[in-house]
């Protein structure tokens, strides 16, 4: 038959056109496509083998092989697959994006042979196309197994294609590229090059089921002394997540671990995961046993890496995890996605949904189990990462309980070793109901905190909650098994309570006689504090400042602030201690005095010293300073 012109039409001349310019951001992508569409081609031969056993097709050695040609400037891309007709490459290459595994994989759903349904790649049809990025010219050779006529296609993707039979074509598919010059400044490599090869195919096709072959340089060959060299297996086709788990070691896990999550140690726990069903994938999940230096910078790398069907399709995949979990390094690898044209999008449908779900949850059901069997472990990844897992908290109402059930605190039960909610609960004091804690820059200053007296009196465990999001989860919480979470810095603590009338009758009678000293001092600081009053968390300090029950804390405040949100700043509290003498005597003074002068800057200073002890600063440190330094050169 001699060669025929065909054209392509209007509109798939358009489309071609911005397929090659614009649909794919990285060129490197070509070589993917065409080795998915090689690895199709041996997957359809094998099914139909085994559905036709007559089939006239060698089966024996199925591959891809890979050829370069640096003096005539080719790539070949070869498979020894089920190849097409003519008819078929007409139909099929002819057509752009109609595409054959899409028609395959229709037919084997309608014959309900999921086995062979999961072997098969892409279905997009356009893939072939993106050769015509790094290629002036793309020629196709292939000849259908059970044929004895081949056929060859030629495009220089311009709108016309040439068709032809030929009689010495092999059994499967060759793409022959005719390759550009390179031209790095415009992302074009040099695609003769073997180096680049072993890498793109490291990369995008390393667990491709089908050996990827390329013949050594003839100068390395050379070198050997080898006169017939052996062709080089460029992937390793180890898809460690698709082998059961008792055909991989753990150092063959790690090993993985090492190359996607870039860090030198082992990973502290590996877990699988295998969904089967109406939408299928498999993950293969490492939890790192140390902290990254830039886990909490903007620029963090986040995400799993994505396959789909072992083709590797993107880095960092930030939609299959939640930002909490963003330490998580690991594969999944999906049976079918929904992916624009080019692959290097990811469509949000139920089914990522459905995934990110199973996923978390596997990862919190893990970090519970490392808990109850193995403690060590647990506080190792909890020191490394429950900083970053507590987002979880304010974030995913979904899973707070899951995240509450794995978290610990430091409290005042234990100097070292952390509590959790549930056993905090456990040991709560006959008649208490809420969940005491109090946040700080660290343990120290909190135990310090004046805050702290009454409760350190009595014995009641208080949390010490040391990072910066402990004060935005634990009111975003609010309870944990009908316990409120109460802060002992803010509204209201009358630990008393429950006391006989007696107490009741001593709290009146103090009111009564700090009353005219409370509302002078409510006069002179108008300007910095919304009340003062006398207080039942004090027994040691004078005083302290506490924040009202539904108002941000300082630190709460510099945090919204940090993150360019402005907020009103919101006047405290100021709490006296009736029983410190320094109180006392400052209500004696303002009985007995009239010129109430200094007395004004005691009541400063008294303001001033309660917002150091809980770690803030005066509004006007300056003039702190020169008033405490004239008391104490006048007490000298």
């Amino acid at each position: 038959m001699p060669t025929e012109t065909f054209e392509f039409q209007v509109e798939a001349r358009q489309l071609l056109q911005l397929m090659i310019h614009s649909v794919y951001s990285n060129k490197d992508v070509f070589l993917r496509e065409l080795v998915s569409n090689a690895s199709d081609a041996l997957d359809k031969l094998r099914l139909e083998k085994l559905w036709d056993d007559s089939l006239d097709a060698d089966v024996s050695d199925l591959h891809i092989e890979i050829d370069i040609d640096k003096d005539a400037r080719t790539l070949t891309v070869r498979d020894n697959g089920v190849g097409m007709s003519y008819d078929e490459v007409g139909q099929l290459i002819g057509t752009i994006a109609n595409s054959g595994t899409a028609k395959f994989l229709q037919e084997l759903r309608d014959a309900k042979d999921k086995a062979g349904e999961e072997g098969l790649i892409g279905q997009f049809g356009v893939g072939f196309y993106s050769g015509l990025m790094v290629a002036d010219e793309v020629t196709l050779l292939t000849r259908r197994a059970g044929e004895t006529q081949g056929t060859r296609w030629t495009s220089r993707g311009e709108g016309t294609y040439t068709l032809e039979t030929v009689d010495d074509a092999p059994q499967g598919t060759s793409v022959t590229l005719h390759l550009k010059p390179a031209d790095p400044e415009n992302q074009l490599h040099d695609y003769t090059s073997p180096w680049k090869i072993r890498e793109i195919i490291k990369r995008y096709s390393d667990f491709i089921t089908w050996p990827i072959r390329m013949m050594p340089e003839a100068s390395a060959a050379a070198d050997s002394g080898d006169e017939t060299p052996e062709p080089e297996t460029l992937n390793s086709m180890k898809a460690l997540w698709a082998r059961p788990r008792d055909e991989v070691s753990d150092d063959e896990y790690h090993e993985l671990y090492k190359h996607i999550g870039h860090d030198w140690r082992d990973p502290l726990e590996t877990i699988r995961l295998q969904a089967e069903g109406t939408f299928e994938y498999q993950a293969l999940l490492f939890l790192p046993a140390h902290a990254p230096h830039d886990l909490f910078t903007r620029d963090f790398k986040r995400g799993v890496q994505l396959y789909v069907k072992r083709v590797f399709i993107m880095d960092d995949c930030e939609a299959l995890l939640p930002p909490y979990l963003r330490f998580v390094k690991g594969v999944v690898d999906a049976a079918d996605l929904s992916l624009n044209v080019s692959r290097e999008i990811l469509q949000q449908d139920r089914h990522i949904e459905m995934m990110r779900r199973r996923l978390t949850k596997k990862v919190l059901s893990t970090v519970k189990e490392m808990m109850t069997k193995d403690r060590e472990r647990y506080d190792t990844f909890w020191r490394e990462f429950g900083t970053v897992l507590k987002e979880g908290l304010v974030t995913d109402a979904e899973n707070r309980d899951a995240i509450l059930a794995v978290a610990s605190f430091a409290s005042t039960h234990h100097d070292t070793e952390p509590t959790t909610l549930k056993q905090y609960v456990e040991r709560m004091k006959d008649g208490q109901e809420d969940i005491y804690y109090l946040t700080g820059e660290s343990r120290q200053s909190i135990e310090n905190s004046p805050h702290m007296e009454a409760f350190r009196a009595r014995g009641i465990e208080v949390l010490l909650l040391t990072d910066p999001v402990d004060e935005v989860w634990a009111d975003a919480v609010g309870e944990y098994e009908g316990k409120k979470l109460r802060s002992v810095a803010k509204g209201q603590i009358d630990l008393d309570a429950k006391d006989e009338e007696s107490g009741d009758e001593e709290r009146e009678k103090q009111t009564e006689e700090y009353a005219g000293l409370l509302g002078w001092m409510k006069e002179q600081l108008d300007e910095d504090i919304k009340e003062v009053r006398l207080s039942s968390r004090l027994t040691v300090s004078p005083a302290c400042v506490v924040s009202d029950a539904h108002d941000l804390t300082p630190a709460l405040e510099n945090m919204y602030r940090a993150m360019g949100q402005e907020v009103p700043r919101a006047k405290r509290i100021l709490e006296l201690n009736p029983d410190h003498q320094l109180v006392k005597g400052l209500n004696q003074a303002y009985k007995e005095r009239e010129d109430r002068t200094e007395l004004a800057e005691t009541a400063e200073l008294l303001h001033g010293l309660a917002v150091l002890a809980e770690g803030g600063q005066p509004k006007e440190p300056a003039r702190f300073v020169k008033l405490m330094a004239d008391r104490l050169e006048r007490a000298l």
